[in-house]
């Protein structure tokens, strides 16, 4: 049974009320393609084969293939499995708003940043960057006041941060440093907790090499 993973039944309707039939299988179509590229950008970022990827999930090559390429649509249990083991949050697949064609791949409109995390886990940031492909990705990270990473977290990447607004505190190596508006930081590879010791939200814009997300 296919999946749209973007629509519930009542907006499905809906716009099939307001767009031609056409416009709304092209416009359903080019987000499954964008779904399958996603698959495809997070299990290449983790170093997976395809090989891999459908033993982990108990699947065939041949159907993550075909995932991959969006001829297969995934389930939504497909893509809770899928975010599992690439360690994201499932609602990464369900937030795509289809962009002009000129743009995609390169804008990414304010209205239209895929969100994830939610405001309960002191963290929610926005995706700036327009796909999940490519060697690097650029995050709008919103800390909450008094938001904290109490276990060290590592992971093999290069990452850099500069604080556009709030109250910023980061551990690298066992080390803290304090920032604020306008100021900035890079680490390799090394382990680090944060927190924001502010009354007001922390915005930090976030650069992550390879993709995590």
């Amino acid at each position: 049974m296919k999946f749209a993973p973007n629509f519930s039944p009542r907006e499905i309707s809906s716009r099939k009320m307001a767009l031609p039939s056409s416009a709304v299988r092209s416009e359903q179509e080019n987000r499954e393609r964008l779904l399958a590229g996603d698959i495809r950008a997070l299990r290449r970022a983790r170093g997976l084969t395809l090989a891999e990827t459908g033993l982990k999930l108990g699947r065939s090559v041949g159907w993550v293939s075909q995932v991959e390429r969006g001829l297969s649509i995934p389930s939504l249990s497909d893509l809770r499995a899928f975010a599992e083991l690439f360690g994201v949050p499932v609602s990464l697949f369900f937030s795509h708003d289809v962009p002009v064609e000129n743009e995609r791949g390169v804008v990414v409109r304010a209205g239209s940043r895929r969100t994830l995390g939610t405001s309960d886990s002191g963290l929610v940031e926005e995706l700036l960057s327009p796909d999940l492909g490519g060697s690097f990705e650029m995050l709008r990270s919103v800390f909450a006041p008094g938001a904290e990473l109490k276990t060290e977290a590592r992971r093999p990447t290069e990452e850099a941060g500069y604080v556009a607004s709030g109250s910023f505190d980061i551990e690298i190596s066992g080390v803290w440093h304090k920032l604020g508006e306008g100021d900035s930081f890079r680490f390799d590879g090394k382990p680090f907790r944060w927190r924001n010791p502010g009354a007001e939200p922390a915005v930090v814009i976030w650069v992550v090499s390879p993709p995590v997300y």
